[in-house]
């Protein structure tokens, strides 16, 4: 016998994600995967897919923030893509980024020109009690 015994068989690691280990919520194997099956070059690096992923959720998470001001302002709970719109189109950055993009069911920033806005006058002021003087005189 040589003395040693049977070693002890080490516990299996529990997989961890590497999105956990990024410290993000967006899946950063899924957008892995999508990458190299995406054709988008021949190789992949593994860092990619963890700073798409992150770019990615630090852009919803500013939409959504925007987002749920501006429901908060309508007086609603749920964000509808109207507020969407509007949280995209008042900020001047995030306005730059999708400036081509169509956001469905959105409709349009209000706004009227002030060319078609009607025209201010000035009253002059207590000319009226003048006149009003002059013509009760006997």
């Amino acid at each position: 016998m040589s003395g040693r015994g049977k070693k002890a068989v080490p516990k299996p690691k529990s997989a961890v994600s590497r999105s956990s280990r990024a410290g993000i919520t967006f899946p950063v194997g899924r957008i892995h995967r999508l990458l190299r099956k995406g054709n988008y070059a021949q190789r992949v690096g593994s860092g990619s897919a963890v700073y798409l992923s992150a770019v990615l959720e630090y852009l919803c998470a500013e939409i959504l923030e925007l987002a749920g001001n501006a429901s908060r302002d309508n007086k609603k709970h749920r964000i509808a893509p109207r507020h969407i719109l509007l949280a995209v189109r008042n900020d001047e950055e995030l306005n730059k980024l999708l400036a081509e993009v169509t956001i469905s069911e959105g409709g349009v920033i209000p706004n009227i020109q002030a060319s078609l806005l009607p025209k201010k006058t000035k009253n002059p002021k207590d000319d009226s009690s003048a006149k009003d003087v002059e013509s009760q005189e006997f």
